[in-house]
């Protein structure tokens, strides 16, 4: 199962409700970055501009190493990003933050592969046609 289909599969447990806290964060963290004014660069710009650019070079790699809560708030903090994953999602932004050190990783890795983002309209027509299959 390739990573598109992981986060497809969570996804679509998030738009059903049915999924788990880790489904409906990375499907709110897709709404999130699709309403970002930034989108993925947001979290690029995030981490590295608060010191963590080499977790961000190493997932962009694919090399999936998970992050810590704490990293992801250095990384995240200021940008929105985790408190509107959180509302999105329907879950407190502490356990946002818990899930998206395990769920930035695959993100990075798929849409920000060598370090680069998409431009925030390739990434709105991606995760729209994402999410606009479970809704």
């Amino acid at each position: 199962m390739g990573l598109l289909d992981s986060l497809e599969g969570m996804a679509a447990s998030a738009m059903t409700n049915s999924g788990s806290d880790q489904a409906k964060v990375a499907g709110g963290l897709m709404q999130a970055l699709q309403e970002h004014p930034e989108g993925v660069q947001a979290i690029l710009n995030g981490f590295q501009n608060n010191g963590m650019a080499g977790h961000v070079e190493q997932w962009a790699s694919g090399a999936l190493q998970t992050a810590t809560p704490e990293q992801v708030q250095t990384g995240l903090g200021g940008t929105g990003l985790i408190e509107a994953t959180a509302e999105k999602a329907g879950v407190s932004p502490q356990v946002a933050q818990t899930i998206l050190a395990s769920v930035m990783p695959m993100v990075i890795s798929h849409f920000a592969p060598n370090g680069q983002a998409p431009e925030q309209s390739q990434f709105s027509g991606l995760a729209g046609q994402l999410l606009q299959k479970f809704l």
